[in-house]
């Protein structure tokens, strides 16, 4: 990937869009792959799945925790089910039934939350998904994916597909800018270096990748070089990529559209901790639930964007030894 501090971002689809396509094409593929839903198909993009494969399409009506039920015993039944629904809906009402009959079972379950974050805008508080990736992450055995852009979601998508065991994929509402040459391949628990950086690190995830792009061409502006990571996987994190930018930059910024008290800064924090112990910073929601607006308004003050990464990594450098 390019290490010169300008980044070309082009516009791209929304994440939940590239999930609806790559999952008709696995279907086209994989007889066993079959789609459940609550009655937002066209939400989510599954209705692309229910067109083209009426009959390997169940869908469960308002009933998240009873489409989690169904996914689980299409699971036990041989089939590769891709249960989607909303981000606060699949994961907070359906949290018992990913726990028991998911998790506790490792049942080959693929559970796609979209509308994450605040970024879905003027729907409202009720139906953003700030807690979704730690609540996904308590349950044992789940891989936990938030991929970036279109790029990385429908090859996530495959992977997840390809990989035994219960998987929560992370999709967003807005389109977002591409971020990866179509093909390239990724590789679950494995970070993106996206750019490299002696300064310090940022690491991002989903949405606030791109924004971290943008913050490192900023930064690159006034002379100082951050290395930019994609965490598209945040269970099983990327240990080697964490340690040996904590030990080669000693200063990193966490950037998420997720509650900061419980994502992906909190895990990185745990291993950083046990490996090479450097300051900190984090960019993401901070103990509170959001209010109704657009996605920009939501963006600009929750404090998700270039600007706040910028901000973080001046302070952490400030603290860097």
């Amino acid at each position: 990937m390019p290490t010169s501090a300008r980044f070309e971002l082009q516009p791209g689809l929304s994440t939940r869009e590239a999930f609806g396509q790559a999952l008709v094409e696995l279907g086209r593929e994989n007889h066993n792959v079959v789609a459940v839903d609550a009655d937002l198909s066209k939400s989510t993009f599954t209705h692309l799945f229910a067109k083209e494969f009426p009959d390997r399409f169940f869908s469960c009506g308002i009933a998240e925790a009873n489409m989690v039920g169904v996914a689980a015993g299409l699971a036990a039944a041989g089939k590769i089910p891709f249960a989607a629904s909303f981000a606060s809906f699949i994961v907070n009402k359906g949290f018992e039934q990913m726990r028991v009959l998911v998790a506790y079972p490792n049942v080959n379950v693929k559970a796609v939350g979209t509308h994450c974050g605040v970024s879905i805008g003027e729907d409202g508080p009720s139906q953003m998904a700030i807690e979704d990736l730690s609540l996904a992450c308590s349950l044992p055995g789940f891989t936990v994916l938030s991929p970036a852009d279109e790029v990385s979601m429908k090859a996530l998508v495959r992977a997840a597909a390809a990989h035994f065991g219960p998987v929560y994929i992370r999709a967003g509402r807005p389109k977002v800018p591409v971020i990866y040459p179509p093909g390239h391949t990724f590789e679950m628990g494995k970070a993106v270096e996206l750019i490299d950086g002696a300064d310090l690190t940022i690491m991002a995830t989903g949405l606030l990748v791109a924004e971290a792009l943008r913050a490192h061409e900023l930064l690159a502006g006034e002379g100082i070089l951050a290395r930019v990571l994609d965490f598209h996987t945040i269970k099983p994190l990327d240990a080697e990529a964490i340690g040996r930018a904590a030990a080669e930059t000693g200063a990193i910024v966490v950037a998420e559209e997720h509650l900061v008290d419980s994502g992906l800064g909190v895990r990185v924090a745990q291993l950083v901790a046990e490996s090479h112990p450097c300051p900190m910073e984090f960019v993401g929601i901070r103990n509170t639930y959001a209010e109704s607006g657009t996605p920009d308004q939501l963006l600009d003050k929750y404090g998700l964007l270039a600007r706040d990464i910028i901000s973080a990594a001046r302070r952490v450098l400030s603290r860097k030894k």
